[in-house]
């Protein structure tokens, strides 16, 4: 058995122990991969037929991988092998058994935009208002219940539930998680939760269905098992119930998708399911240097919800974590910028072999921008470049419009978004009247009452009269100021904004970042001339750069799209309180362990270096605030950490010898994270009040903060805060889209 020569004792023992239930701990860069590779055609060399295996991944390309893999080890009959994604898998399953739950089997699988497209009938049909119910949030609401195993049914029964809707303004949820179900069912469609959620009623109503499976998988595997939700795990576990040869494959300390319904108690509480388990620890990691594993174990130590392990490595000492500090996001850019064009130039780095990860997409821009200049390939894993995101072109194409009425393809982005009723058939009956009298589309728009009467003219008469009011603003003003006044007017920013699903708040996210970039942009004092036109003119060449060949480009992405990838260089940008960790993840421990288990991931990525960055300020709403470095920073042990002196900011102040004390000593106010909750003087109920019902004088509760009086309302951007003198933990100022408050008192 050739394959298990290489193994180290740990891995070797969990490849040939093949009876019985067993969880695999595998830390980062354990080779967990191989090792339930190596599993599987171990249990096809011992005589399991392969028929007789189910093994579950989260990516078709994993699970290809993976077969493929098993197919050079013990040859062509691994084919048989059931392996997918959890949704593939089962999606097969049902087809089978399609009739006992009333479908047929040639059932439809409804994505993402088929499910909106539903939700969006029934909003219309229900005559509710669709600015409320957007199809995109209800989804996410209905997606999150069937994930949790609550049917239409179980909601509309379920009080706090129908409470949580209530207190976002959306108490008809439940009807049209009703009428949605129904009209799926009707047209013989499963959406993607579907296919697990009626898997899970196809096991409970018909136990000889059930029966069948669990006497044919004779095996289940399940990798990444820290990623399951609720759903995908009561599955599994009725499956292997009568053999009990389940192996479970993950690390607690990598979990780090909640916001997708991945519930990491799964695999905290694996053991109460199975007493007789065998826990299996794949400890030694063979990706970085004894720096970065020490490093991540200081920090991933923080957490109190994890499995105990002691990840080590054999590799080389290798260098300390740099921390580099910078007086501005712009700073911050060029540094890093500055610094991967070093570590090419001089320490020879494959620039396919650096990675800069973030925490939210909008920080790519000034990322993108900075290394342009230095003439890096730069390319956007598992996404769009920042200027391909829809929401930045569609501004982008009103400042284009405004500054070039001519221009017909921004035209056709901007004329009925948001939207205005006119429609697919007026723009086309407005082109055909401009190539009729040999006119250009604006020479027919903004004069339309000469060639269109009665609502149409009207409607499209309003657009040119607020382009005509934008194009007034380009004559006196900058092009921040303009293109403030053109995300306010033209609606597109509170379109954004009143999009509360985490995609919303991406793309508004995305378009404050493009109005800082305009900001920076006007506030450069290089620049003699700030009018839009010359913005455009520049971001033109950042755009036409991404055309080129991207096969030597270094990697931008999220720190989520990057688990399970590796790089010989990380750059962690933005490392800065309510950015990372983020400011939504701040009310509850168990969110901010998240965020830790995430910085874990961020610093496991690479095998050679890791960079740290942050700034002291940083544009939001178009202004600079003040930063303080994150938390996560000081939680790294000091021996692991240098602190880099930054070139472009100014200089570091007292005592600038680069190193981790001095890194201490310029930290600013210590973090105003409350780590336990203030109780409440009663026991009423904690229910969320709307946020525009809050005003000066009102006493609130905050799950955290305890009982306060609303001393000050403010708006900066969209985002409405509130100053409030908390009665335990003193005065704190809230965005009152994030904050739950209660109101108690009027």
């Amino acid at each position: 058995m050739d394959y298990l020569e290489g193994l180290n004792p740990p891995q070797r023992e969990a490849v040939v122990n093949m009876e019985g239930p067993m969880m695999i701990i595998a830390g980062a860069g354990s080779g967990k991969t191989r090792v339930l590779t190596y599993k599987i055609a171990h249990l096809i060399a011992n005589g399991i037929e392969p028929f007789n295996i189910l093994s579950l991944t989260f990516t078709n390309k994993a699970s290809r991988e993976m077969k493929e893999r098993i197919v050079d080890v013990v040859g062509d009959e691994a084919k048989n092998l059931w392996m997918g994604t959890f949704h593939s898998v089962f999606a097969k399953i049902l087809r089978f058994e399609a009739d006992k739950l009333g479908y047929q089997s040639n059932f439809t699988i409804y994505d993402s935009e088929d499910a909106k497209s539903v939700i969006k009938g029934v909003v219309k049909d229900y005559k509710l208002d669709d600015k409320l119910y957007k199809p995109n949030v209800v989804l996410s609401r209905i997606s999150s219940a069937k994930n949790n195993l609550i049917s239409w049914r179980s909601y509309e029964a379920n009080n706090d539930m129908r409470l949580e809707d209530e207190a976002q303004g959306r108490p008809k949820i439940f009807e049209i998680y009703k009428e949605y179900a129904i009209r799926c069912f009707r047209a013989n469609a499963m959406d993607f939760d579907d296919l697990l959620f009626n898997t899970n009623v196809l096991f409970h109503q018909h136990l000889d269905v059930l029966n069948k499976y669990q006497h044919k998988f004779k095996f289940v595997m399940i990798d990444e098992f820290q990623d399951t939700n609720i759903s995908q795990y009561y599955i599994t576990r009725k499956l292997a119930a009568k053999n009990r040869n389940i192996c479970v494959v993950g690390d607690d300390a990598q979990s780090i998708y909640a916001f997708r319904g991945a519930n990491i108690q799964n695999i905290l509480n694996f053991e109460k399911d199975y007493p007789e388990l065998k826990v299996i620890k794949l400890e030694q990691n063979y990706r970085s240097t004894q720096t970065i594993v020490e490093a991540a174990n200081s920090v991933i130590k923080h957490n109190k919800n994890q499995l105990e392990k002691s990840t080590f490595t054999q590799n080389g000492i290798g260098d300390r974590i740099e921390v580099i500090r910078s007086g501005s996001d712009l700073d911050e850019a060029k540094a890093v910028a500055q610094s991967i064009q070093t570590a090419i130039m001089r320490d020879r780095i494959n620039p396919q072999d650096i990675a800069i990860l973030y925490r939210t997409n909008s920080q790519s821009r000034a990322l993108e921008e900075a290394l342009v200049k230095l003439s890096i390939k730069a390319q956007i894993f598992g996404g769009l470049s920042f200027y391909q995101r829809k929401e930045i072109k569609d501004m982008i194409a009103y400042l284009k419009f405004v500054t070039n009425p001519k221009d017909e393809e921004a035209f056709k982005r901007v004329i009925n978004y948001p939207k205005r009723g006119i429609g697919p058939t007026t723009v086309n009956n407005l082109f055909v009247k401009a190539a009729e009298n040999k006119l250009g589309i604006w020479d027919v728009v903004s004069n339309i009452r000469r060639f269109f009467g009665g609502r149409i003219a009207t409607q499209v008469e309003n657009f040119a009269n607020m382009i005509k009011v934008f194009q007034m603003q380009t004559e006196q003003k900058n092009a921040f100021e303009v293109a403030s006044f053109i995300a306010k007017g033209s609606g597109i920013l509170r379109e954004l904004y009143e999009d509360k699903s985490p995609e919303g708040k991406n793309r508004y996210d995305n378009l404050q970042e493009l109005l800082n970039g305009i900001q920076g942009f006007a506030d450069d004092p290089s620049k003699e001339d700030k009018k839009l036109g010359t913005y455009l003119e520049e971001i033109s060449l950042i755009t036409s750069s991404e055309k080129e060949d991207m096969s030597d480009a270094i990697t931008l992405m999220t720190i989520h799209m990057s688990k399970g990838l590796e790089f010989d260089y990380c750059y962690i940008v933005g490392m800065e309180e309510n950015l990372f960790p983020s400011q939504m993840m701040l009310e509850t421990r168990e969110d901010l362990e998240e965020e830790r288990r995430l910085f874990y991931v961020a610093i496991t990525r690479a095998k050679i270096k890791v960079f740290l960055t942050y700034a002291l300020q940083r544009y939001r709403f178009g202004k600079q605030i003040s930063c303080e470095p994150s938390r996560f920073i000081d939680e790294i042990a000091p021996q692991y950490i240098s602190m880099k002196r930054n070139s472009i900011s100014d200089d570091l102040g007292p005592g600038n010898t680069p190193g981790f004390s001095n890194y201490r000593s310029l930290r600013q106010a210590p973090s105003n994270f409350i780590k336990k909750a203030v109780k409440p003087k009663d026991d009423r109920p904690f229910v969320p009040s709307k946020a525009e019902d809050l005003s000066v004088g009102h006493i609130v509760r905050h799950m955290k903060f305890g009982d306060g009086k609303v001393v000050k309302i403010s708006e900066e951007g969209l985002d409405k805060r509130a100053d409030i003198s908390f009665e335990e933990v003193g005065k704190k100022t809230l965005i009152l889209t994030f904050a739950k408050l209660m109101i108690i008192e009027d």
